[in-house]
């Protein structure tokens, strides 16, 4: 009987890599051609990269790793990550887990249209402007689909609305911007927005006897919202009021806002990376949405409840699951299988929760034992390797830098060095003494 995704999250970072492809193959994550694909190590064939960029030398690879333990409403998941970072896929499976066993993760996507920008610096009237635009705002969406956006339609997509914005500009002028709504279905929908926006500056031009100076989406994405809801029950009451403290803190001071945001990117931008999808879009969009009301404040926020504890992430999150290095790269092709999205907004559903996770995760660590004790634990074989420990040393000197980190709370690379240096003169002293014996 074929395994369901559950059973395998029970001790699967304990299991070697052998054994997680297995386990992998075993619940239909991954097909025998993934698995032989990642154990030659990829892509070696530069020909593909040519076609992505120019000057092109060679491939950057990052670690490709799953979190597991990802239910995300009622639905299992295996989470595929790219990302170099110590303690990002230990941390989202450990709190994925603490929620599968005591919560639940709901999402939703609210709005579905980008957002396209076409710019009129100077317009001699926006009154007169704006009242041309939208007695033809019928006209300029027809058209659009028609002639641009046609494929869309055909999916159930496309432009959907015409809006006009007045922008200040200080020097007794009038800028006009306007903004092109569309559903881009399941694509990200960049290219085919400028399109549409390039295509309009035309026809706007003609009939506002305006000028157009520059027509390009916008990654701010308001008008489409990604949220998801972490609820914890039987939460250790103190806990949830310390976790509490803390998202307020995040919310009401930019400077730690900073960092909190960084730490939810840790959880989204490498299931980004993972799938092929641009995951600097993604960011600008989360960041100028964090600062919508004019301070940089945190995409989530966590409170108490009757019930427990109950956090939400709320950002833009604009990918897509075809079109684009998605479905062009293999590795892009092989982690949007095992993730198993169907939809770009199920995509973004399960960026939001995962997000949502790795806060969770920091504010825990953060208001209990500190972020350094989990961290710098599993970041112990890292300054082994830095030290420059042979694959037999590395387990040695982890432990013995654990013990110092558990007695003076911190480590570094130089720690690494002295215990290396020791580890090795007292092999060279236990040698010497075997030989005179």
């Amino acid at each position: 009987m074929k395994k369901q995704l559950q059973d395998i999250f029970k001790g699967f970072s304990k299991l070697s890599r052998e054994e997680r492809l297995n386990a992998l193959l075993e619940v239909g994550a991954l097909n025998p051609t993934d698995v032989e694909y990642l154990v030659k190590g990829g892509l070696r064939d530069t020909s593909l990269g040519e076609k992505f960029i120019e000057n092109v030398i060679g491939y950057f690879q990052l670690p490709l790793g799953v979190a597991t333990n990802f239910r995300i409403d009622g639905k299992d998941y295996v989470i595929p990550m790219a990302v170099e970072e110590t303690s990002i896929v230990a941390a989202a499976s450990k709190t994925a887990k603490w929620i599968r066993d005591s919560g639940e993760i709901t999402t939703e996507v609210i709005g579905s249209e980008i957002i396209g920008q076409i710019q009129l610096a100077k317009v001699k009237s926006f009154a007169e402007f704006e009242q041309k635009i939208l007695s033809q705002k019928n006209f300029l969406i027809d058209i659009s689909n028609r002639e641009v956006a046609f494929g869309l339609v055909r999916r159930g997509g496309g432009v959907r609305d015409i809006q006009v914005r007045q922008i200040p500009r200080g020097d007794g002028h009038d800028m006009a911007v306007v903004h092109v709504l569309m559903d881009p279905c399941d694509a990200m929908g960049a290219n085919i927005m400028n399109q549409v926006c390039e295509f309009l500056k035309e026809p706007i031009e003609q009939f506002t006897g305006e000028k157009v100076t520059m027509c390009i989406l916008s990654n701010l994405v308001d008008s489409k919202i990604t949220r998801a809801t972490v609820h914890i029950r039987d939460i250790d009451p103190d806990l949830a009021e310390k976790i509490a403290e803390a998202s307020l803190f995040a919310q009401q001071d930019p400077y730690r806002a900073a960092t909190n945001n960084k730490g939810v990117l840790n959880g989204i931008d490498p299931i980004l990376i993972a799938t092929g999808n641009d995951w600097r879009a993604v960011e600008a969009g989360i960041h100028a949405y964090a600062c919508r009301d004019g301070q940089y404040r945190s995409i989530t926020r966590w409170y108490r409840d009757e019930n427990g504890l109950t956090g939400v992430f709320e950002a833009p999150l604009i990918v897509g699951t075809v079109g684009g290095v998605t479905t062009l790269h293999p590795t892009a092709m092989m982690s949007m299988k095992m993730l198993g999205a169907t939809s770009a907004n199920e995509l973004s559903r399960i960026l939001a929760s995962v997000g949502l996770v790795q806060n969770l995760g920091a504010l825990r660590a953060l208001t209990t034992v500190g972020i350094i004790e989990g961290h710098m634990k599993l970041h112990t074989k890292n300054l082994a390797l830095g030290a420059g420990a042979e694959e037999i040393e590395i387990p040695l000197v982890q432990k013995k830098l654990e013990e110092i980190l558990a007695i003076r709370k911190r480590i570094s690379l130089s720690n690494a060095i002295d215990v290396l240096k020791e580890l090795r003169a007292s092999k060279s002293t236990t040698h010497v003494s075997h030989t005179q014996s």
